[in-house]
């Protein structure tokens, strides 16, 4: 006998798909959707569908919107000598949060993942390189996780980069503000003396 109605059940499951969603979680979910309004969990039905409809890729940086060209890439105000290049599009609302980066960006969809089957060719670089070509840029800033994906995408933007005299520069990485130098890896610890500034 199952442990839920069918419709239940297919909730839980289709819930369960999404990051970070345990099977517990999803049956919290699911329960809160069924006893919620019908109004408000369709709402959330509608929002969905919203979005799939009408977002898709900024033909420029592949950022997600709903305007093509984005508001970066449209904006008048934004430092076009400058592109901040990252992984997904969720990696530009960190950046921005600082409030102190004010160029263009570019979406590399992933990073470079041999073991994962993603290489060059599975990125947006070729897009990137054409966006160089213009000769107005000045520097590139390469913000891709510091993971080994991440840094291995990084050196090879660089070497692919550089030739074309555009600066290459590398996001800091490092002992995060606030913690404990002894709970600092080797490689963490490593990359905190690389990136070390004159105060």
């Amino acid at each position: 006998m199952p442990d839920f109605a069918a419709p239940i059940a297919r909730l839980i499951d289709e819930l369960k798909r999404l990051p970070g969603i345990g099977q517990k979680t999803a049956q919290r979910l699911a329960f809160h959707l069924l006893r919620v309004t019908p109004e408000e969990a369709l709402a959330l039905a509608d929002a969905i569908r919203d979005a799939k409809e009408k977002i898709r890729e900024c033909s420029v940086c592949n950022n997600l919107t709903d305007t093509d060209p984005c508001l970066y890439c449209s904006s008048p105000t934004r430092n076009r000598k400058t592109i901040c290049v990252v992984e997904e599009p969720h990696n530009i609302l960190a950046v921005e949060k600082t409030r102190q980066y004010s160029g263009l960006y570019h979406v590399l969809g992933g990073a470079l993942s041999p073991l994962q089957g993603v290489g060059p060719e599975q990125l947006k670089i070729k897009s990137l390189i054409e966006r160089l070509k213009g000769g107005a840029l000045e520097e590139i800033i390469i913000c891709t996780n510091p993971t080994a994906e991440g840094e291995a995408t990084a050196v090879y933007l660089s070497k692919l980069i550089k030739p074309l005299g555009v600066r290459v520069t590398r996001i800091g990485v490092g002992i995060p503000v606030g913690s404990d130098l002894e709970y600092a890896d080797e490689v963490t610890m490593l990359k905190a003396l690389e990136g070390r500034r004159d105060l």
